[in-house]
Protein backbone atom coordinates (compact mmCIF):
# COMPACT_ATOMS: atom_id res chain seq x y z
CA UNK A 1 0.00 0.00 0.00
CA UNK A 2 2.74 2.40 0.68
CA UNK A 3 4.43 1.99 -2.94
CA UNK A 4 1.35 3.34 -4.30
CA UNK A 5 1.00 6.28 -2.39
CA UNK A 6 4.67 6.86 -3.23
CA UNK A 7 4.08 6.84 -6.85
CA UNK A 8 1.31 9.25 -6.71
CA UNK A 9 3.54 11.89 -4.89
CA UNK A 10 5.49 11.29 -8.20
CA UNK A 11 3.00 11.86 -11.09
CA UNK A 12 2.62 15.61 -12.22
CA UNK A 13 -0.33 16.70 -10.79
CA UNK A 14 -0.70 19.17 -13.99
CA UNK A 15 -0.47 16.33 -16.99
CA UNK A 16 -3.36 14.13 -17.15
CA UNK A 17 -2.73 11.12 -19.78
CA UNK A 18 -5.36 8.05 -20.58
CA UNK A 19 -2.22 5.75 -20.78
CA UNK A 20 -2.20 2.02 -21.52
CA UNK A 21 -5.09 1.27 -19.68
CA UNK A 22 -7.32 4.26 -22.15
CA UNK A 23 -5.58 2.93 -25.48
CA UNK A 24 -6.26 -1.05 -24.41
CA UNK A 25 -9.80 -0.18 -24.10
CA UNK A 26 -9.81 2.18 -27.45
CA UNK A 27 -8.70 -0.07 -29.25
CA UNK A 28 -11.04 -2.79 -27.97
CA UNK A 29 -13.55 -0.60 -28.84
CA UNK A 30 -12.59 0.44 -32.58
CA UNK A 31 -11.90 -3.26 -32.98
CA UNK A 32 -15.77 -3.90 -32.04
CA UNK A 33 -16.90 -1.20 -34.24
CA UNK A 34 -14.96 -2.44 -37.15
CA UNK A 35 -16.19 -6.44 -36.40
CA UNK A 36 -20.12 -4.94 -36.68
CA UNK A 37 -19.49 -2.73 -39.73
CA UNK A 38 -18.16 -6.06 -41.33
CA UNK A 39 -21.24 -8.23 -40.27
CA UNK A 40 -23.41 -5.21 -41.05
CA UNK A 41 -22.29 -5.37 -45.13
CA UNK A 42 -22.15 -9.04 -45.20
CA UNK A 43 -25.82 -9.03 -44.35
CA UNK A 44 -26.36 -6.45 -46.39
CA UNK A 45 -24.80 -7.71 -49.57
CA UNK A 46 -27.22 -10.81 -48.75
CA UNK A 47 -30.42 -8.67 -48.94
CA UNK A 48 -32.60 -8.76 -52.24
CA UNK A 49 -33.60 -4.99 -53.15
CA UNK A 50 -36.30 -5.97 -55.46
CA UNK A 51 -40.10 -6.01 -54.55
CA UNK A 52 -42.05 -8.79 -55.80
CA UNK A 53 -45.24 -7.93 -57.31
CA UNK A 54 -48.49 -8.48 -54.93
CA UNK A 55 -51.10 -11.32 -56.06
CA UNK A 56 -53.71 -9.80 -54.38
CA UNK A 57 -53.38 -5.98 -55.48
CA UNK A 58 -53.09 -7.61 -58.96
CA UNK A 59 -56.43 -9.51 -58.51
CA UNK A 60 -58.31 -6.55 -57.37
CA UNK A 61 -57.48 -4.05 -59.63
CA UNK A 62 -59.65 -3.59 -62.75
CA UNK A 63 -57.31 -3.61 -66.53
CA UNK A 64 -60.80 -1.21 -68.19
CA UNK A 65 -59.40 2.04 -66.48
CA UNK A 66 -55.71 1.82 -67.52
CA UNK A 67 -56.99 0.85 -71.00
CA UNK A 68 -59.60 4.25 -71.16
CA UNK A 69 -56.45 6.32 -69.66
CA UNK A 70 -54.41 5.16 -72.57
CA UNK A 71 -57.38 6.02 -75.12
CA UNK A 72 -58.14 9.11 -74.26
CA UNK A 73 -54.86 10.45 -73.69
CA UNK A 74 -54.11 9.17 -77.79
CA UNK A 75 -57.25 11.06 -78.32
CA UNK A 76 -55.96 13.88 -76.77
CA UNK A 77 -52.95 13.92 -78.50
CA UNK A 78 -54.53 13.57 -81.63
CA UNK A 79 -56.80 16.68 -80.79
CA UNK A 80 -53.46 18.95 -80.26
CA UNK A 81 -51.38 18.23 -82.71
Amino acid sequence: MTHLVSFAKEVDEDKVTPGVLGFIVFAAMALAVWALMKSMSRHMNKVDFTQAPDPEAEQTEPAEPETADTETSGQSKQKQG
